[in-house]
C-alpha cells in the first residue's frame, strides 16, 4: 500500500501536467478556429471523422442508447479519451519529455488530418487550429514538466525548498489552467460572433403568405386524451437526428442553392430572395427518421412552408424517368458536407416534396435546417430531408452512392406502416376498470384506415380513429379497455390505405427502417372494493406530451 501511494504521488504531477497541456491545446485550437472557421475545431472535426468511420450498426446502437444526446455522448467520449491519453503522456514525460511532446504533436496531426478529410473542408486552413493546438500543448507540457523536476518524490508535504518547488508547480499549473480558460472563452466569443450574422438574418426574415395554404385540420383530428401525442408537434419537441456535431449557422443573405447535373437543361443558382419570391405551399406533413425503432419517438408532424420541388426541377428541364428523363436520383448536399439521394420519380409524382423555409409558422430553426431544407412526404429522412441544403445534383443511382448508402443503408426507403401506443406507458399501473389505450399511427402517402388493439393473446379489436387530416399525416386512435387485475401485454397494429396490414415480423432499422408491432406491458393492481377502484382510477398515468390542440 505504501509503495502504491508512493508511486501515485510520484506520477501525479506528470498526469496533471499532461491533462493541463491537453486543456491548453484544445483552448488554443478553439481560439484559432474562432479566428478562422469554428467548424474546423479539433473536437468537431475528429468527432465528425469518428461518425463517418463508425459502422451503421454502431450508429444505430448509439441512437437507441443515447437518443438525441448521442452527439453529446460522443463529445464526452472524445474528451475522456483525450484526458486519459494526456495523463499517460504526462507521466511518460517525467522521464522522456521528447516522447511526451511527440505524442501531443501526433494528436495534433490526427486532428489536422481529420479536418482535411471532412467533406465540408474549406481547404488547408482547416488544419491550422489542430496544429496550433498541438504546438501550444507541447509547449505547455514542457513548461509544466520542468517545474516537477525538483519537486519532492517521497510524498511528503515538504517544507523549505521541496515545499517551494511543489508550490511553484501548483502555481504554474494554475497559471496554465487560467491562460487556457481565457483562450477558450475568447475562442467561443469569436465563434459566436461569426454566427451573429446568421442569427440576425433569421430574426429579420419575414415569411411570405403561402399561395396554397394548408387545409384546415379537421376538428376531430386531435383527441382529448391525456398522454397522447398532439396532432401538431411543437417545434421544441420535434425530433432531431443528424450527424452535425455543431449546428451550421448560415447567413440567409449569403445562402445559395445550385441546381445542376445530368438531364438539367438549364442549370441555375438561386438566392433565398429568389426562392421566397416564388409561389409557396403550406402543408401538414409527418416526418419519420429511419432510425426510429418500433414505438420510437423519432416521428412528428409540423406545418411546413416551402417551394414545390417538382416545379423547380421542371423549370430546370428535368423529367422523371417515366417520362424519358436521364436521371433517376437527385443528390442533395448540405452545408456540412452531408449527401442524401432521393428518387427523382417520387419527387415529381405529385406529392408535396418541397424546399421548406418555414416550420410551424416561423422560419426554420437552425437545428432543423435554416435557411432552407428539403423534405419529401413518404420517404425516410436519410433519403429526402436534407437540412442546410446548398446543392442539388441530378445523377443516377448507379453512378453515385450518397453518405448513408455507402454505409449499408438502402437506396430507396419508403416509410413503413407503423403504429405506437402512447398511453398507458410501459410498466404503468392503471386501475382495474375502464382504461383508455391511445396512440398514433402513420403510413405517409397511403394514410391509415384501421387500427386494432390486442390484449395479451386475445382477438384483435378495432380502435376508434380520429378524423383523417390527409395521407401525409399521422392519425390518432383510442381503444376502451376493461382492465382486469394482473399483468397484461397491449399490442397495436395498423392498416394503411392500400389495405396492407402492419407486419408482425420484427426487423431492426438497418437497412430500410424497422418493422414489427409495438406493445407495452402494464400491471393492473388487485382491488378490494369500489372505493379502492375509484382511488385507483385517479392515479391513471397522464404522462406524455400535453394536449395542446382543442377538438
Amino acid at each position: 500500500m505504501s509503495s502504491f501511494r508512493s508511486t501515485l504521488v510520484r506520477v501525479a504531477p506528470g498526469a496533471l501536467a499532461g491533462v493541463l497541456a491537453a486543456f491548453a491545446a484544445l483552448a488554443a485550437a478553439e481560439l484559432a478556429a474562432g479566428l478562422a472557421r469554428p467548424a474546423a475545431g479539433p473536437v468537431t472535426v475528429v468527432g465528425g471523422a469518428v461518425v463517418d468511420l463508425t459502422p451503421a450498426a454502431v450508429k444505430d446502437f448509439a441512437i437507441r442508447a443515447f437518443g438525441e444526446d448521442d452527439k453529446e455522448a460522443l463529445r464526452i467520449g472524445i474528451l475522456s479519451l483525450l484526458a486519459f491519453s494526456a495523463a499517460v503522456l504526462g507521466v511518460l514525460s517525467l522521464r522522456h519529455l521528447r516522447a511526451g511532446a511527440a505524442g501531443v504533436l501526433l494528436f495534433g496531426t490526427v486532428g489536422a488530418a481529420a479536418a482535411l478529410s471532412r467533406p465540408d473542408s474549406a481547404g488547408p486552413g482547416d488544419a491550422l487550429p489542430s496544429l496550433v493546438g498541438a504546438a501550444a500543448g507541447a509547449a505547455a507540457l514542457a513548461f509544466l514538466i520542468a517545474r516537477t523536476a525538483s519537486a519532492p518524490r517521497d510524498g511528503s508535504a515538504g517544507s523549505g525548498r521541496g515545499g517551494r518547488n511543489r508550490r511553484g508547480f501548483l502555481t504554474a499549473a494554475a497559471a496554465t489552467a487560467g491562460a487556457a480558460a481565457s483562450a477558450g472563452a475568447l475562442g467561443r466569443v469569436l465563434a459566436g460572433r461569426q454566427g451573429q450574422g446568421a442569427t440576425a438574418s433569421r430574426n429579420a426574415l419575414v415569411l411570405p403568405r403561402p399561395a396554397s395554404p394548408a387545409p384546415a385540420v379537421p376538428a376531430g383530428a386531435q383527441l382529448r386524451v391525456p398522454g397522447i401525442s398532439p396532432f401538431a408537434t411543437p417545434t421544441r419537441d420535434f425530433y432531431r437526428v443528424d450527424t452535425a456535431l455543431v449546428v451550421p449557422r448560415i447567413d440567409a443573405g449569403t445562402w445559395r442553392l445550385r441546381i445542376h447535373g445530368e438531364g438539367v437543361a438549364r442549370p441555375r443558382t438561386l438566392t433565398l430572395g429568389e426562392l421566397l419570391a416564388r409561389p409557396l405551399v403550406e402543408r401538414d406533413i409527418t416526418l419519420t427518421c429511419v432510425s426510429n425503432e418500433v414505438g420510437g419517438p423519432y416521428t412528428g408532424t409540423a406545418r411546413w412552408l416551402g417551394v414545390p420541388l417538382a416545379d423547380l426541377l421542371r423549370e430546370a428541364g428535368v423529367r422523371p424517368p417515366s417520362q424519358g428523363g436521364r436521371s433517376d436520383q437527385l443528390v442533395a448536399r448540405s452545408a456540412d458536407g452531408m449527401t442524401l439521394g432521393s428518387p427523382v420519380e417520387e419527387l415529381m409524382d405529385g406529392r408535396d416534396a418541397m424546399l421548406a423555409v418555414g416550420m410551424n409558422g416561423e422560419p426554420l430553426p437552425f437545428a432543423h435546417g435554416f435557411p432552407v431544407r428539403m423534405l419529401v412526404p413518404g420517404l425516410y429522412g436519410y433519403v429526402s430531408a436534407c437540412k442546410w441544403i446548398t446543392d442539388m445534383e441530378l445523377t443516377s443511382f448507379g453512378a453515385y452512392d450518397p453518405y448513408w448508402v455507402r454505409r449499408g443503408w438502402a437506396r430507396r426507403a419508403p416509410v413503413k406502416t407503423q403504429s405506437r401506443i402512447d398511453t398507458p406507458k410501459p410498466f404503468a399501473r392503471p386501475a382495474a376498470g375502464p382504461v383508455t389505450v391511445a396512440g398514433v399511427a402513420w403510413a405517409q402517402r397511403r394514410g391509415i384506415t384501421r387500427v386494432e388493439v390486442r390484449i395479451d393473446d386475445g382477438p384483435w379489436r378495432d380502435a376508434d380513429l380520429a378524423a383523417p387530416a390527409g395521407p401525409d399525416t399521422w392519425r390518432q386512435w383510442t381503444y376502451r379497455w376493461d382492465a382486469s387485475p394482473g399483468g397484461h401485454t397491449l399490442t397495436v397494429r395498423a392498416t394503411d390505405g392500400t389495405g396492407r396490414v402492419q407486419t408482425e415480423e420484427r426487423t431492426r432499422t438497418v437497412p430500410d427502417g424497422a418493422s414489427g408491432m409495438h406493445s407495452v406491458f402494464v400491471t393492473v393492481p388487485q382491488t378490494t372494493g369500489p372505493s379502492a377502484r375509484q382511488a385507483g382510477r385517479s392515479t391513471t398515468p397522464t404522462t406524455g406530451q400535453p394536449n395542446t390542440t382543442p377538438c
